[in-house]
């Protein structure tokens, strides 16, 4: 309503700066506003879009002035203290844009700008970890849903590195980031899952899962899980991999919050496919056993009860059945 506009504070960010703006320049549901906006106010609307305009501005040079610092060669051995100094800069400059690029139309203007391309041909392979993670991260933070750059970043091949580095990097930060940059790039995006198959990136997942480094499980497992429900129809291929065998092999590791996820990927590689029921129900993995010993194991904690969810929906796929005390209920 216009009663009262012209006594509205001042916005205070942008959010409010535009609707400012839109209420400026529309018209009125009203017959006639009872106070039009004052020329003062106008001046002031007219000098906060400029400076909102110059601020955008200044972010792209801060990009530019990034990218140059990113772009240096690297120096020799015999450079060894400057060659420091100069990681510490592309580690700052990689963290300015990750910040700036939070923005959908900063990452945008980074992709045109060459930044991605600098990242997947040179910083994902950088000598020094903290390096490589934060490419790994900008490169993450630029796809996530945002499907120009992800078919851009495709497109440079960034998926093949970024796998490699989920799989063998000797730095735990540097896999998980990568990982992280890999679920940006192929969730919610056909093609990118396409390539990832073709890299064997499931085997890439699943190595990630029998890692060490319980972050890097974790994140595995939810990428699996969020796949596999995503997109059942890889499940035939799944299954020809062997992935119940391992996926149940994991099971037996100590009580993991991985192993949510766990049970959650293999809910999908049973629901309405008969070969995935089948493959559970295999005597030697002893599934039936270790999902009631679970599943008693869980009941009463409330933080577990997803994955007590899981247990009880496996068994009741694969083998029709619940532990003792909840025989007779109709789940």
């Amino acid at each position: 309503m216009a009663e009262g506009r012209g006594n509205r504070p001042n916005p205070q960010n942008l959010q409010g700066l535009l609707r400012l703006a839109v209420e400026a320049g529309s018209a009125s549901d009203e017959p006639a506003p009872t106070e039009p906006m004052s020329e003062e106010r106008k001046a002031w609307l007219r000098e906060a879009l400029a400076e909102a305009c110059r601020g955008q501005l200044d972010e792209v040079e801060q990009m530019r002035r990034c990218l140059d610092v990113l772009r240096r060669p690297e120096r020799g051995e015999e450079e060894e203290g400057e060659e420091e100094e100069e990681g510490g800069a592309a580690e700052s400059a990689l963290d300015l844009l990750s910040e700036l690029c939070e923005n959908l139309d900063n990452a945008r203007d980074l992709m045109t700008l060459g930044g991605l391309q600098l990242c997947v041909a040179q910083r994902l392979r950088d000598a020094a970890p903290g390096v490589r993670w934060r490419a790994a991260q900008l490169l993450a933070v630029c796809c996530q849903n945002h499907p120009e750059v992800q078919f851009h970043a495709l497109s440079l091949g960034a998926l093949s590195p970024l796998l490699a580095l989920v799989d063998a990097d000797p730095c735990p930060t540097v896999r998980v980031k990568a990982l992280y940059a890999v679920s940006c790039l192929v969730r919610e995006q056909e093609a990118a899952l396409r390539e990832f198959l073709s890299h064997d990136g499931f085997s890439v997942l699943m190595r990630g899962m029998q890692s060490d480094h319980e972050k890097l499980r974790v994140k595995s497992a939810f990428l699996l899980q969020s796949l596999l429900a995503s997109h059942a129809e890889h499940r035939d291929t799944l299954v020809s991999m062997g992935m119940v065998q391992q996926l149940v092999s994991l099971l037996r590791c100590p009580p993991s919050p991985f192993h949510e996820h766990v049970l959650g990927a293999l809910c999908c590689l049973v629901c309405d496919f008969p070969r995935g029921v089948t493959e559970c129900r295999d005597p030697a993995l002893g599934l039936e056993e270790l999902l009631k010993e679970r599943t008693r194991e869980l009941k009463g904690r409330e933080e577990c009860q997803e994955e007590l969810e899981f247990c009880e929906r496996l068994l009741v796929s694969c083998f029709r059945s619940l532990p003792p005390e909840d025989n007779g209920m109709d789940r």
